[in-house]
């Protein structure tokens, strides 16, 4: 995923450090699947309910801890200290020695979907070039993630970016396909969204030496955490200004993938507006879209209106709620403009930016934030949201494509908050990073 314009540089470019993974005894729980999750920011309430109910160790319960009322403390520190019993009980155990580890997702038939590296990722500032961000972020998550990494000294799961390594000619990509080919995994899990996962561990140092040189002159996109990103840098900062100097909290735990070997899938992430009623959100759609009622039968219909706006191509959008759906197509131009004031012609032009600032923002009056408005994953969970008490209208969004992702980066723009989801994500859970080993 070539970021930067032909033969130009980063500032700095990409290292992936080894360190010792902390990682589940497999003989301590009921399955590695039972105790490893989706990252924190894809699970919905009732799928966080029937992972803790999987496994009293589901990583779920240190990614989204809960705090019961009335007690003191808090959430964060509930979860470092459930890290920390889990670690004296020898749930989770510390490898032996430093390693980057070879992660691998794929259809049980054999289908690969993505192999990359995992490891301590030197973090760098969002200016630097190296690590470059496509989406905006919101503080609370930010705060949030790094309250959740201070209490607990650990990144606790990976984030995930691309970076353009040319693909298998590569000394890098080389590396991991011999791993996966030719040396057993420390674990292999099936899950129940169809995907096998396995672990490999590099722990020769001559392997770390053969990465390092790959990635000193490479620049990655944040496909998943710009939040957790933003959270690294906040730590580290507050570890400095507190006169902590150089430590472990220079690095953040990441998942690098080649992007010319592994071509990304971009899927789209909905909304939900709770309390505005979808009659209401389609009368003040009419005075900047086109606006077209969909049959009955497709009013429920996720499958049905992702492929509609498939058909539909370009900026469109289906508004559903109360037992009907519309198709929104066809923005005014001139009002895009105007609600979207200094922006590129090509951010303007993104279907993301247009439901944030013209739909949301300029016609419906709301802005989108976490507490006015939901983010779902899936269209179908995005309808049933809607349909719940007291309420609401759904708007089911495009995919943006990848080539525009890559320019908006390039440029120095970003797309609106939650606006890509990125595939398949790392699974939650298979290795941690514990600052107390590196």
């Amino acid at each position: 995923m070539q970021i930067l314009p032909s033969g130009q540089q980063p500032a700095s470019g990409l290292a992936l450090a080894p360190f010792r993974g902390l990682r589940y005894a497999q003989e301590r729980v009921s399955g590695i699947a039972e105790v490893t999750s989706p990252p924190y920011d894809v699970i919905a309430q009732d799928a966080a309910a029937q992972l803790r109910a999987a496994d009293p160790h589901n990583v779920v319960r240190l990614i989204l801890p809960r705090h019961d009322a009335g007690n003191p403390g808090d959430a964060y520190h509930d979860a470092a200290h459930l890290f920390r019993d889990w670690q004296q009980q020898g749930i989770l155990l510390p490898d032996p020695e430093p390693a980057l580890y070879v992660y691998e997702q794929a259809r049980p038939a054999g289908e690969i979907l993505q192999r990359g590296l995992i490891g301590a990722l030197r973090l760098t500032p969002l200016d630097a070039g190296s690590v470059l961000p496509h989406e905006d972020v919101m503080p609370g998550p930010v705060t949030g993630r790094r309250q959740l990494m201070e209490a607990t000294g650990a990144n606790l799961e990976p984030i995930f970016l691309l970076y353009d390594g040319d693909g298998a000619d590569r000394a890098a990509s080389q590396l991991v396909a011999r791993a996966a080919g030719f040396r057993p995994p420390l674990v292999t899990v099936d899950t129940d969204d169809g995907i096998r996962h396995r672990l490999w561990a590099l722990a020769d140092p001559a392997e770390h030496a053969v990465v390092a040189a790959d990635l000193a002159c490479r620049q990655a996109l944040i496909a998943d955490g710009h939040h957790r990103y933003a959270a690294y840098l906040e730590l580290q900062a507050r570890k400095r200004a507190g006169g902590r100097g150089a430590g472990p909290w220079d690095a953040g735990l990441a998942l690098l993938v080649d992007s010319q070997a592994f071509p990304p899938q971009i899927g789209a992430i909905h909304r939900v507006i709770p309390g505005l009623s979808a009659p209401e959100a389609v009368q003040r759609a009419k005075a900047a879209f086109t606006v077209r009622p969909l049959p009955e039968r497709l009013a429920r219909d996720a499958p049905g209106m992702l492929d509609l706006l498939r058909e539909a191509g370009g900026v469109a959008f289906v508004v559903a709620g109360d037992g009907e759906a519309h198709l929104l197509t066809d923005p005014d131009p001139l009002q895009a403009e105007a609600a979207m004031p200094g922006r590129s012609a090509r951010s303007r032009g993104l279907s993301a930016s247009v439901l944030q600032e013209l739909l949301l923002g300029r016609l419906w009056g709301i802005r989108d934030d976490e507490s006015s408005v939901q983010v779902h994953h899936d269209a179908a969970q995005a309808l049933r949201a809607a349909g719940r008490p007291p309420g609401g209208t759904a708007v089911i969004c495009p995919p943006l494509a990848a080539a525009d992702i890559r320019a908006i980066a390039a440029d120095g723009e970003r797309v609106p908050r939650k606006s890509t989801s990125f595939a398949p994500k790392p699974r939650s859970g298979l290795v941690l990073r514990s600052f107390a080993y590196g």
